[in-house]
């Protein structure tokens, strides 16, 4: 299935995002971040209908915005990250999708209008005792999914060169191939992975690994991909090309792709798909 994000269309509620999309004739949508609506799980029920509908980390928007963090060791953060997947999971099985995706966790609590952007120097948390807090928690709720008949996915971070300056070291989990493997090896068997490429690209860039040992490594493992480009620098959401970095060592037989490619049109957006299911035949 090759679902595109509505994580571009932030100033649309997610229902207004798959109109404009659908526009296009797109018909698969992964539910990523949007405005706020009171009655968010009726109307996904709905729609998924009509249309072939995933749910994605920080999905469906809270009515008080929080930062998702399933590493964080503040209570009432910890608190409202797992209460959010949970509905997320509830969701997701009530709809019949097969998968529900969130971040690895972070080892600071970043202020929500900071996300994707230059962070704020902060208190970083030990790593050893983010990580086990993190596998810990997201072992718990693989378990109540997998009895939902929903598989959880942990999606790599980025981290961008600039935020690797401003805190001298790297404040996100499962950035690179180590930790991935740490995290993957302790992970209930509920639990999947799911590599953004275009994360990789950045977080290679920045801590000088190879990215395309990072696809192979993982290459018998990975239950999903994320798929846009950037020169390497920041993660922009650029389009994808046929002549994309990626392509040689990616797995073509998986039941998950999502384009996350922004500011652009439906029916570009179109193409991005007609783009990708020949690049996986």
């Amino acid at each position: 299935m090759i679902y595109v994000s509505t994580g571009g269309l932030k100033d649309l509620t997610f229902e207004d995002a798959i109109k404009e999309l659908s526009q296009a004739g797109i018909v698969s949508f992964e539910l990523s971040g949007g405005q706020f609506l009171e009655n968010s799980s009726k109307l996904i029920i709905d729609l998924a209908r009509k249309y072939n509908i995933s749910l994605h980390n920080y999905f469906p928007p809270p009515k008080k915005p929080f930062v998702l963090n399933l590493a964080s060791l503040r209570d009432d953060i910890s608190k409202s990250t797992t209460d959010h997947i949970i509905k997320a999971i509830d969701i997701s099985h009530s709809i019949g999708a097969n998968f529900y995706s969130f971040h690895a966790g972070y080892l600071i609590d970043p202020p929500v209008n900071e996300l994707g952007e230059k962070i704020t120097k902060s208190v970083v948390n030990d790593r050893e005792e983010a990580l086990d807090i993190f596998i810990d928690r997201a072992n718990s709720l693989a378990a109540y999914a997998e009895k939902k008949n929903v598989k959880l996915l942990i999606e790599n971070n980025v981290l961008s060169s600039a935020n690797y300056l401003s805190f001298g070291n790297n404040p996100l989990l499962m950035v690179d191939q180590l930790e991935t493997q740490k995290i993957m090896d302790r992970s209930h068997h509920n639990i999947g992975l799911l590599i953004d490429v275009a994360h990789l690209k950045v977080s290679a860039n920045t801590l000088d690994f190879s990215a395309i040992d990072y696809l192979m490594n993982f290459y018998d493992f990975v239950d999903a991909y994320h798929f846009s480009d950037n020169l390497g620098l920041a993660d922009t959401n650029d389009e994808i090309s046929s002549s994309s970095w990626f392509w040689p060592y990616i797995r073509k037989d998986l039941n998950y792709y999502s384009i996350e490619v922004y500011n652009k049109t439906p029916s570009f957006l179109k193409n991005q798909i007609e783009l990708l299911t020949k690049a996986i035949i």
